[in-house]
């Protein structure tokens, strides 16, 4: 049988990653050019900055991946791009960049979902097994899946409000640590003791998620020290927010696995990354006998390999996009 080798383009956010992936599950080639330096001068991501520096530096992305698997355009059998969700300047930049490719050397054109491409992230480390729970944590988004088989997915539970990555970022600006928020909250936290007691968001019998009062309630309460002149430990506190949001995600996956008997877990998104939450999740998987898949780091944020991988099973059913491909800046694993 003829291997299937699909280009691939990411750049819904601030990387500009391009990927050859062979099969649907082995990474060939791959480069992701960061802007974290750019955008943490301004404590975030600037989305004009964004897709300008993805202007720059696409064709140097794809020049550069191309010269490591020491293959050409023509030898691809499809181009594939992440078109929702994401910034739309971004997105923009990586569908019209896929889309000339697709053109210029006639090759079908398969439009991705970021989210789904977290959830294939892990097929290029071990083949998933059906079906399965998929726990997707990210700066957007906070979601909890049921996936059947091959892109058939059924949603238990959102958030309501803030994403878990979201909470993160906001929590970290308040104790004045640096961006990217998420991994300086993980380092304190490691330094830190739960001695703060803070609100268990959402404690129901319900999948939804919920991290706008944790983080208020966060704000207020460093403000509240602050004014009476208290030291506010850090530390202590970055520990005890880690806690309660990583709790509420044990919780909810735990409620998933007790009702549907299912014994395969997904982790996917780019808040995979922390080991706090890795080691929670697997304490929950094995009380339930549970098969945990976890990518490894280089494939836990933004990448294009996850975008072969996920554009694989489309390829197989003929399930291209025309030229007329647009971004969608909102949307979720089902939508």
């Amino acid at each position: 049988m003829k291997d299937t080798y699909i280009l691939s383009v990411e750049s819904t956010c601030d990387e500009t990653s391009i990927a050859i992936v062979k099969n649907g599950c082995e990474c060939v080639a791959l480069t992701i050019l960061t802007q974290m330096d750019t955008h943490a001068e301004f404590g975030g991501v600037v989305p004009e900055i964004a897709s300008r520096m993805h202007s720059e530096n696409i064709t140097m992305v794809l020049e550069e991946t191309l010269k490591k698997a020491g293959m050409s355009v023509e030898q691809m059998d499809a181009i594939a791009v992440a078109y929702k969700p994401g910034l739309m300047g971004s997105l923009l930049v990586g569908i019209e960049f896929a889309k000339t490719l697709a053109y210029v050397y006639n090759k079908p054109l398969i439009g991705v979902n970021h989210l789904i491409g977290h959830i294939y992230a892990n097929n290029l480390e071990d083949k998933l097994e059906y079906p399965l729970l998929a726990l997707v944590v990210s700066g957007g988004h906070t979601e909890l899946v049921i996936m059947k088989d091959d892109y058939d997915f059924e949603l238990l539970g959102s958030t309501l409000d803030d994403a878990i990555g979201e909470a993160y970022d906001k929590v970290a600006r308040v104790l004045g640590f640096p961006y990217p928020g998420g991994p300086n909250i993980e380092k304190a936290a490691a330094l830190g003791t739960n001695s703060y007691k803070l609100p268990k968001p959402v404690d129901d019998d319900t999948y939804n998620f919920s991290y706008s009062g944790l983080k208020s309630h966060i704000i207020n309460l460093a403000n509240t020290e602050r004014m009476k002149g208290n030291e506010l430990r850090k530390e202590d506190l970055a520990c005890s927010f880690q806690t309660v949001a990583v709790d509420e995600l044990s919780r909810k996956l735990e409620l998933g696995l007790k009702n549907t008997g299912i014994k395969n877990v997904v982790i996917a998104g780019g808040v995979s990354a922390n080991k706090y939450l890795r080691i929670e999740i697997g304490k929950v998987c094995e009380k339930y006998k549970a098969k945990l898949y976890i990518p490894k780091m280089l494939y836990c944020t933004d990448n294009a390999a996850m975008i072969g991988a996920a554009a694989y099973p489309l390829y197989k059913r003929g399930e291209f996009k025309d030229l007329s491909l647009n971004a969608e800046s909102h949307a979720g694993v089902c939508d």
